[in-house]
């Protein structure tokens, strides 16, 4: 009988301290972002947008990590504070492609100076060859995490 696995003590897991500085971001972002009435769900889809103004719903939420669904919905939210206007894709009607609104093309120039802060912040005390390293390291783990879900949805069930 094989033995039974270790605990995976939070100081060790990759997971564990992943999440927790994603949280720890995210607090501080909202915080930023309350001021002007919005979250880090809407920010996400904004520094999205900033990139690639005209995506289909679907690649912001690859580009988000986030199910279909989950975009369509906060798109729409998005639509309602009229940060975004949506239109049918003229080759692919199946298709509907995001627009940012002048309204949110001026945010930009609002809310990156803050998330420049917060990054500063958060590497206080790390060498720029530390952060460099994090960058790469995290790149790499998440690369080898999107492709292991992708085989494992591939997977028959059972």
């Amino acid at each position: 009988m094989a033995a039974a696995p270790q605990d995976l003590a939070p100081d060790k897991s990759l997971g564990f301290q992943v999440r927790r500085c994603h949280r720890a971001f995210d607090r501080v972002l909202n915080g930023h972002l309350a001021s002007e009435g919005l979250s880090s769900g809407f920010w996400y889809f904004l520094r999205a947008l900033w990139q690639e103004d005209g995506a289909t719903q679907k690649r912001l939420a690859q580009l988000n990590n986030v199910t279909e669904p989950t975009a369509v919905t906060l798109l729409a939210s998005m639509a309602r504070l009229g940060l975004i206007r949506r239109e049918r894709n003229a080759g692919d009607r199946r298709k509907i492609n995001v627009f940012l609104t002048d309204k949110a093309l001026a945010l930009k120039v609002l809310l990156m100076p803050r998330a420049h802060r917060i990054n500063t912040i958060a590497g206080e005390g790390i060498s720029a060859e530390e952060l460099a390293t994090c960058l790469s390291v995290l790149q790499r783990m998440s690369d080898n995490l999107t492709r292991e879900a992708a085989r494992l949805a591939a997977e028959p069930p059972g």
